[in-house]
């Protein structure tokens, strides 16, 4: 089951609830939380701080959550930039097994959509799956080509 973090708005009732004086247990069952949840920022809001305070710090160790980036030894992250100069891409350097790469070829390829380790997408030899990288779309139809051909014709004079 995952965890449903607390919004803002549940935050500010739970506060509310606290200055009237409810009990945590009937705000819980209002709010279809646990007790825990109720009573750890009533014990906050106990010892003098505010809802705000609370907000921050609360935002602070939710970014601790969810999984860790996979991290690689120096000794991989070499072997990949230098096949890479080769012109492998990440499916062969990882497919081929000449050296064990500590990750799958999924996540090598998110290593390079975002630039970790100095891996780059520019690098790679390819576009995706069928066209080398640097390359233009330049699918034009006939129609499109004299559209192209008239309106040169058009911006330089010639009608």
């Amino acid at each position: 089951m995952t965890y449903k973090h607390l919004t803002t708005r549940e935050l500010t009732l739970i506060a509310d609830f606290w200055y009237q004086g409810t009990k945590a247990y009937r705000a819980a069952k209002l709010l279809q939380r646990s007790q825990e949840t109720i009573y750890r920022v009533y014990r906050f809001l106990n010892n003098g701080k505010t809802i705000d305070q609370y907000l921050q710090t609360y935002q602070r160790h939710k970014r601790r959550c969810g999984r860790k980036q996979t991290q690689l030894p120096t000794i991989e992250v070499n072997y990949i930039h230098a096949q890479i100069k080769a012109g492998w891409t990440p499916d062969t350097i990882i497919g081929r097994h000449e050296h064990p790469i500590s990750c799958s070829m999924r996540t090598l390829y998110r290593m390079f959509a975002r630039n970790q380790y100095g891996f780059s997408v520019k690098q790679l030899p390819m576009k995706g799956k069928r066209h080398p990288n640097g390359s233009l779309n330049c699918h034009v139809t006939l129609l499109n080509q004299l559209l192209l051909i008239m309106g040169k014709n058009l911006l330089d004079g010639e009608r």
